[in-house]
């Protein structure tokens, strides 16, 4: 979405906004795993995993092909059921598990899993921290919580990011809704990144990171 496009808030996280979206191509991602999540989950022991905004599966693919179990989630039908013909392609249906949810009202289970991830899952701030609240409960002593975004430096970039600075959000900002007392926040940073913007061009963009592990 350009900036031209910039839309009301609360339609972009509505179920017809992305079942549309979803439904104007037959891929709207590359396919390939967030680089983020693929960095910093390389190697950890898997167990039971929470992918929250999975859109068409590809974070929550990778997961499985390490090993974990993944139940991705998302608010398109659309996106979910390419996912799920995605995972049985590449063999990995015996890993995952799909569910549509509405992340205003769904409350996940509470210490559930060993890893919840959300991925570009931009939402006003009113809601947000609410949210990351939630998302936060469902893991168990011991698992993680990485939550990776677009950076706010990026509406100055040629990415054409929605021109909705609300809805943009850093780290910190998560971390500091995690209990001192029950999480160790393991990282809070917006690292840098290469990217092709949409004339094609290499461009560096910034992301939000927050990885965390519960005690």
């Amino acid at each position: 979405m350009s900036h031209d496009d910039a839309t009301d808030p609360a339609e972009l996280l509505g179920q017809d906004y992305w079942d549309e979206r979803y439904g104007s191509s037959q891929k709207l991602w590359s396919g390939n795993p967030n680089p983020q999540i693929v960095e910093r989950l390389t190697g950890v022991t898997p167990g039971t995993a929470l992918d929250v905004g999975c859109g068409e599966g590809a974070d929550a693919l990778w997961l499985a092909g390490q090993g974990w179990q993944v139940t991705g989630a998302d608010v398109s039908q659309v996106a979910l059921d390419r996912a799920t013909a995605h995972a049985e392609k590449a063999g990995l249906a015996a890993g995952t598990t799909w569910e549509r949810v509405d992340i205003l009202t769904w409350q996940p289970p509470v210490q559930a899993y060993d890893l919840v991830t959300a991925s570009f899952l931009h939402l006003p701030s009113e809601v947000r921290d609410d949210v990351h609240r939630g998302l936060a409960g469902a893991v168990r002593p011991g698992g993680r919580l990485l939550v990776v975004a677009h950076h706010l430096s990026d509406l100055h970039t040629a990415m054409r990011r929605p021109g909705m600075p609300d809805m943009f959000f850093t780290a910190e900002q998560v971390a500091a809704v995690l209990s001192a007392q029950e999480w160790d926040v393991l990282e809070a940073a917006a690292p840098e990144r290469s990217a092709i913007d949409p004339e094609g061009e290499p461009t560096m963009v910034r992301d939000t990171v927050l990885l965390a592990v519960r005690r």
